[in-house]
């Protein structure tokens, strides 16, 4: 019965590389999906993993590295010779190749770039100098230029002639530069093909075309994609001059990326990705470095606890509602955190725009501590009819909401003023704040009413 059972594909890529056939390993790892794949290796161990790169070749393997997630890619580069990991990174596509590298530490990816064919090394030299969230940092150097002199007929010629190497170009628009290497035209394979040939390329040319600054944001990319629609753009550097193209799959690729690392931040994964088949202490270190901080703040937090705990034992009903104000507040506060890093990223609003920011986010916290506080006193006077206990909490509630709101919107333009980073700092900042000044206010206003809470 057991040889009924399916095995798992990374059981199947473990028999095939012990038993040393290559031709039925590239079969079944053409035939997974490229999820399924990513999965199956990163079950194999790391020496099946380097001895599969080596039965498989630079080509294929560059291939397959291709389907994984940066942090696979990284753990499974690491442990290659440098020669083997320079041939594969080679056979990448160039701004793949300097994302890459630039995940690597400094010294390993100076190896692998000496490794280089001279030409690609200076190709990803010059892309790792842009920052990684610009056209610059996303573009490919992989791209179709003609100088304006040609005739079309000299264009198609070179196309049939060099046809299988630019196979690999994803091509999608044909660029013309001047002798300067300056962008001044973009060409339309319909209009190469169905034009005479002894005509020069700037007949048929579209002149002055859209192109992204090597600096151009992300965001500003996006919507420079949405508003033209385009499924490439031309990306020139201070001096127009072509230096590569960005294409729209990469610009929404990066986002979700950036999106994916600010979520990580604010969980507390510091570092790059985490994946269960990192070494557990690597794990657990890089954990506990950002939960060995937050005990100690929550320590501080529980310190105020500490200094009513006499107001606390003669009204035992609000250690009831200090974890709901501490958790609603701290709701309300990393709603702000989340729209004030948004606009950040979006260049919606700048670090100095302090009071801006405190007008608009206080006016929401008003209302909803408002809101909110009602809410939770009445459902105080419902549980116990007293209408003191009732306004302790509404009123805490209230203030701790617009508090928290206000702290939410506002860390987080300070500590990118400091250039620190919002994602990863504002978290617990504003839970330790909102926690300790929740269990201050509803203390504080116990302790002045106290007669009144156990009359």
């Amino acid at each position: 019965m057991t040889d009924l059972v399916p095995r798992e594909p990374w059981e199947q890529l473990r028999e095939l590389l012990e038993t040393e056939q290559p031709v039925a390993l590239t079969a079944l790892i053409n035939e997974l999906p490229p999820g399924e794949l990513a999965r199956a290796i990163s079950r194999l161990s790391e020496a099946d993993q380097v001895r599969m790169l080596t039965v498989l070749g630079p080509e294929r393997s560059a291939d397959i590295l291709e389907v994984l997630s940066d942090a696979q890619v990284i753990e499974i580069i690491e442990d290659l010779p440098i020669e083997q990991a320079a041939s594969i990174v080679d056979e990448l596509p160039s701004a793949e190749r300097a994302d890459l590298l630039a995940e690597l530490p400094d010294d390993e990816a100076e190896a692998i770039l000496r490794q280089l064919p001279p030409e690609d090394a200076a190709e990803t030299r010059l892309l790792l100098r842009y920052a990684p969230d610009t056209a610059g940092g996303i573009m490919t150097t992989e791209y179709l230029a003609f100088i304006e002199g040609l005739t079309i007929a000299d264009v198609v010629r070179d196309l049939r002639t060099y046809g299988g190497h630019y196979s690999d170009y994803e091509i999608q628009y044909t660029y013309v530069i001047d002798e300067s290497g300056r962008l001044v035209g973009v060409l339309r394979m319909r209009d190469l093909l169905l034009s005479r040939g002894d005509a020069p390329v700037r007949s048929i040319m579209i002149c002055d075309p859209i192109r992204a600054p090597v600096d151009t944001p992300l965001d500003d990319l996006k919507r420079m994609f949405d508003r033209y629609g385009f499924l490439g753009m031309p990306v020139t550097d201070e001096h127009d001059r072509m230096v590569g193209i960005v294409r729209r799959g990469a610009v929404e690729s990066a986002l979700r990326e950036r999106a994916t690392r600010t979520f990580l931040k604010i969980s507390g994964l510091v570092g790059e990705d985490e994946l269960r088949t990192m070494p557990v202490v690597k794990r657990s270190t890089r954990r506990l470095s950002w939960l060995s901080i937050n005990i100690g703040l929550n320590v501080i937090a529980a310190s105020v606890i500490a200094l009513y705990q006499d107001t606390l034992a003669a009204v035992i009903a609000l250690a009831v509602f200090l974890p709901i104000i501490s958790d609603m507040s701290g709701c309300s506060g990393n709603q702000a955190v989340a729209v004030s890093i948004r606009e950040l990223a979006l260049g919606l609003v700048k670090p100095y725009e302090l009071l801006r920011v405190a007008f608009k986010e206080g006016a929401v916290g008003i209302i909803n501590g408002a809101v909110l506080g009602i809410l939770l006193g009445a459902v105080a006077f419902l549980w116990k009819g007293n209408i003191y206990l009732s306004l302790v909490v509404a009123t805490a509630l209230m203030l701790n909401t617009i508090l928290s709101v206000l702290i939410g919107g506002l860390v987080p333009l300070a500590l990118k003023g400091l250039d620190l980073d919002p994602a990863l700092a504002s978290g617990p900042i504003l839970t330790t704040v909102t926690d300790m000044c929740g269990f201050f206010l509803v203390l504080s206003f116990a302790s002045a009413v106290l007669p009144l809470l156990v009359g």
